[in-house]
């Protein structure tokens, strides 16, 4: 698979099949937190320059899985960095059905809300 120690960016991006601007948000630090979006999945040179070693590579494969992968995909990268960087072993297919269907719950109640302005404006002949 991986000859050298080290690849760089351009490597894994065409490896994984991934865009190379996606990697690096996943390795950039969020203005928010001032924490890395998904700690450890890169090794960076004085000069700032990305190398990746197979064990970040693994980590990079793994969150395009759990990012992108299966029936239910969860694009949410504050859940898939905490998968990543957990102990414990998770059952990713529970918890990305357990969002999915939190994010449906939502969109019903917000249909549901959107009918009933729906019929308030109607019977107030607003259009």
């Amino acid at each position: 698979m991986i000859r050298k120690k080290y690849l760089n960016i351009s490597e894994v991006s065409k490896m994984l099949q991934i865009e190379e601007h996606k990697i690096r948000y996943w390795d950039s630090v969020d203005p928010k937190t001032n924490k890395f979006r998904v700690e450890g999945i890169s090794k960076k040179s004085k000069g700032g320059t990305r190398y990746f070693s197979r064990e970040n590579i693994k980590k990079i494969q793994k969150l395009k899985s759990i990012l992108y992968e299966g029936d239910n995909q969860n694009n949410s990268i504050n859940l898939a960095s905490k998968l990543l960087n957990s102990n414990y072993k998770i059952d990713t297919k529970n918890v990305v059905n357990e969002t999915f269907n939190h994010y449906s719950d939502n969109a019903k109640k917000i249909t549901q809300i959107l009918n009933k302005m729906r019929l308030l404006l109607k019977n107030n002949n607003i259009k």
